[in-house]
């Protein structure tokens, strides 16, 4: 009862500064009133020929992604894109104002989630927000992790792939 009292209390305390950021942060207001907001969407139309072409430069010789006889005999049917196809459907640019107030920018990994598969003919709407920003204590002084979210879905308004992105900022 005890150490759960502890584990509300600090729970507790950690929503309280993530809604009532502290005075003293260095993140400008602009970038906490970011947090959310979405980028306007931007679709792209997906042709089999696109896929073809993706597949052969990252050197990927799957016949999944060219060959139409073999992959209408596998379990997907049909030509379907490569996942990393994804890196190629940029999302619109988020306001000015979410940007870091720091120059030196790290890439601290992304977290991938599959749903469906891209196919030829698809229409994918891409769009990514702002899904969080924490101040940090690290070596070389404070510094700022800011989080994104990045969605795509296809024509018929399934979810077919979602990337949650990191960057330290400091």
């Amino acid at each position: 009862t005890k150490t759960r009292y502890k584990l509300i209390l600090l729970l507790l305390k950690e929503t309280k500064e993530r809604i009532m950021p502290d005075e003293n942060t260095i993140i400008p207001k602009s970038l906490q009133n970011a947090i959310g907001v979405e980028s306007d969407p931007i679709t792209y139309e997906i042709e089999k020929g696109h896929i073809a072409r993706f597949a052969e430069a990252i050197g990927d010789e799957n016949p999944l992604y060219s060959d139409e006889i073999k992959a209408r005999n596998s379990r997907y049917g049909g030509i379907i894109a490569p996942p990393t196809f994804y890196r190629a459907l940029r999302p619109g640019s988020l306001p000015e104002t979410a940007e870091s107030p720091f120059t030196r920018n790290l890439d601290a990994g992304s977290d991938w989630e599959y749903f469906e598969p891209i196919r030829p003919g698809d229409r994918i709407t891409v769009t990514i927000k702002l899904a969080d920003v924490v101040e940090r204590e690290g070596r070389l002084g404070k510094m700022i992790i800011i989080t994104r979210e990045t969605r795509y879905e296809n024509q018929l308004g399934q979810i077919v792939a979602t990337q949650k992105t990191n960057g330290i900022s400091y």
